[in-house]
């Protein structure tokens, strides 16, 4: 990975399982050439992911992840860059 390459864990608290979050998350992430996974979690109103990739394509989806699909709402993103030495090559919805 380059310097300009990072890895960030993702919390996105909200109205976000039940409307269509998860795909349209893998679709934005896989369109700025984003790497990683996106899951629910056991709280219905978390998803987490780890995305990889080009810093300023990281930065532009968190600022796209802020507002969603139609259905969803927002309410918190919790970003946290991570040193994880793993090479994810494609995306994945778990």
């Amino acid at each position: 990975m380059s310097n300009n390459n990072k890895t960030f864990k993702l919390t996105i608290i909200g109205k976000v399982q039940g409307v269509g979050f998860r795909y349209w998350f893998a679709k934005e992430a896989i369109a700025l050439n984003l790497k990683g996974y996106v899951k629910n979690l056991e709280n219905k109103n978390e998803v987490e992911s780890i995305i990889q990739g080009h810093t300023n394509n990281i930065s532009h989806f968190i600022e796209k992840c802020k507002h969603g699909p139609k259905l969803a709402m927002v309410e918190k993103i919790i970003s946290k860059n991570i040193n994880d030495h793993k090479i994810y090559t494609n995306f994945k919805i778990q």
